[in-house]
């Protein structure tokens, strides 16, 4: 993602949600799994027509975060937001070296052997189910996720967890059934 990709608002607005716009994946595939013989491989985003994009709010605190980052880097709008040592990807053997790090210095011991949050990218499994228990519409989880909604039921739908209370709540003031009458 370059620099450019991501909108901030002004630090002095009402609304400190930034986006972030999605051109392109690049996953680390291996030198062996692509026909340019680099590690990683561009391709259009898994769903959606070539060329197309998707937009993904960011958080008012990771909006604090980018914003920082990019002046202590003095970043341009061409540049990878995240880069290596050469200007180039940022490494996935150095991704995972920090993320690892990072776990182990925030959660206790027994967190950190388990499975919970082992692959950078059990936080995109975390983002959606959190989305979908705090009760964004599953087709605006989707949008966002770049899954469709069928493929977002079958993998989130049984960790949406917490909502039945305030399910019960609106079921009954929406009152479905009228109150019994006296009939005596």
């Amino acid at each position: 993602m370059r620099v450019q990709d991501v909108t901030l608002p002004g630090p002095d607005a009402g609304d400190q949600w930034c986006e972030l716009l999605i051109h392109t994946a690049t996953p680390e595939v291996g030198k062996q799994w692509t026909d340019t013989g680099e590690i990683h491989e561009e391709r259009d985003l898994k769903g959606r027509a070539e060329g197309e994009t998707r937009t993904v709010p960011g958080h008012p605190a990771l909006t604090r975060i980018l914003r920082q980052h990019i002046e202590d880097e003095r970043l341009k709008p061409g540049d990878l937001l995240f880069q290596g040592e050469t200007g180039g990807i940022l490494a996935g053997s150095v991704i995972r070296r920090a993320w690892r790090s990072a776990r182990k210095a925030v959660l206790p011991p027994h967190v950190f052997e388990s499975p919970t949050g082992k692959r950078v990218y059990d936080n995109r499994h975390t983002r959606l189910t959190k989305w979908l228990n705090d009760g964004i519409p599953p087709a605006q989880v989707a949008e966002w996720a770049g899954n469709s909604v069928p493929v977002l039921l079958a993998t989130y739908a049984r960790c949406v967890e917490g909502q039945l209370p305030d399910l019960k709540k609106r079921l009954e003031a929406a009152g479905d059934l009228p109150e019994p009458t006296d009939a005596g």
